[in-house]
């Protein structure tokens, strides 16, 4: 089973990765002010992962695949990793898919 983790950054800001069952991160938040934004970032990731429009398939310029996901507001709510792949590229956003909805959530910073 998926667990997102909040963390706090350097700069003072939350943010939270969401890893798949074998640990591997699959999504990373951007960074927020406040924790309540990041538990707010979290349910809509929670809320928005079954829903295939809601990725934004992308190729970097050095030619990686990664996907966005975005809220019904359009606004990005998570980012993958890079693939040396499309078909992996695919396959991280199953797996968001999957984790995503029914993941616990650890709090690196209490």
């Amino acid at each position: 089973m998926g667990k997102f983790v909040i963390t706090k950054r350097k700069n003072g800001e939350f943010q939270f990765n969401l890893k798949a069952g074998n640990g591997q991160v699959i999504l990373a938040s951007e960074g927020y002010k406040t924790k309540a934004s990041c538990e707010n970032g979290i349910s809509s990731v929670s809320n928005n992962a079954a829903d295939l429009d809601k990725y934004e398939r992308n190729t970097s310029k050095n030619g990686k695949a990664y996907f966005n996901l975005k809220a019904s507001n359009g606004q990005i709510i998570g980012t993958s990793e890079m693939y040396e792949s499309e078909a992996a590229r695919d396959k991280g956003i199953e797996s968001v898919k999957n984790n995503a909805p029914d993941a616990t959530i650890e709090d690196e910073t209490i």
